[in-house]
């Protein structure tokens, strides 16, 4: 199952990673947690994983009733994703690249 963290602040800041996951787990997720919009931090939002580039992501959210943007300047920088993915890696995660969903104000 897809894990997202808890709010990070009092607007109601989530993160969310795909890896594992489909993306009719990551929808789930999404909406079990009432995110109104999803903020896609990924340099090249393309992907191998059916449904996680950016038209089929948009889309699929849209469906959910999720907004979606792509906001690369968010993301984390080409040497901390190469330290991310096992090159002199951090052992917290904080230099991985995250997705970021804002929860809905309504409801």
């Amino acid at each position: 199952m897809c894990r997202q963290s808890s709010p990070i602040n009092d607007h109601g800041l989530l993160t969310i990673g795909y890896e594992g996951c489909t993306i009719d787990n990551v929808l789930a997720a999404l909406r079990e947690a009432r995110v109104g919009l999803l903020i896609d931090v990924r340099a090249v939002p393309q992907s191998r994983k059916p449904g996680f580039s950016k038209r089929q992501l948009a889309a699929g959210l849209d469906e959910k009733g999720i907004d979606y943007l792509h906001l690369q300047g968010l993301g984390t920088p080409k040497p901390g994703r190469e330290r991310g993915a096992g090159r002199a890696s951090r052992t917290d995660g904080a230099d991985l690249p995250r997705t970021h969903a804002l929860r809905s104000r309504a409801g």
